[in-house]
């Protein structure tokens, strides 16, 4: 793992994430309540104090979270939140 220090706060925002039933973005905002939403059901979360960032796509209606894309708040600084596509490295 390349940010070891992340993979705990990840583990616990899925574990939370596993249990949710958001109807939208209201309530998910009752439980993250740093989480900016975005349009097109995309919300970008705050990962281990804001050193990482975590964009997701959610279909509120499914009940299906999409992960996009995670990285160091850098990395974040350097794409556009609204359009990036996770990539797959073999």
């Amino acid at each position: 793992m390349q940010h070891p220090e992340s993979e705990q706060p990840l583990k616990a925002w899925r574990e939370e994430t596993k249990v949710a039933t958001w109807s939208g973005p209201a309530e998910l905002k009752l439980a993250f309540g740093s989480a900016s939403i975005l349009q097109n059901g995309r919300v970008v979360f705050n990962i281990a104090g804001n050193k990482y960032r975590l964009i997701v796509g959610i279909s509120y209606k499914l009940q299906i979270v999409f992960i996009k894309f995670v990285g160091a708040h850098r990395d974040y600084d350097k794409i556009d939140a609204q359009t990036v596509e996770w990539e797959s490295k073999p």
